[in-house]
């Protein structure tokens, strides 16, 4: 999942920033392609254990 991932956010990131620099701006494709990623990345950091958690578990205990 994450090897295919990374390249769609890659893709939209891309997309949003040649949507800016063009000449005709569309906003819905920026949204479009910052929702992505954003996605991605919650994705992506769902995975990652909290800085908390060491503390949280001796409490349980």
């Amino acid at each position: 999942m994450k090897k295919i991932l990374i390249p769609i956010m890659i893709v939209a990131i891309l997309v949003a920033f040649f949507e800016q620099v063009s000449e005709d701006k569309n906003v819905y494709i920026t949204v479009i392609a910052i929702a992505v990623f954003m996605f991605g990345m919650m994705r992506l950091s769902a995975k990652t254990p909290s800085k908390n958690q060491e503390k949280d578990d001796k409490d349980v205990q």
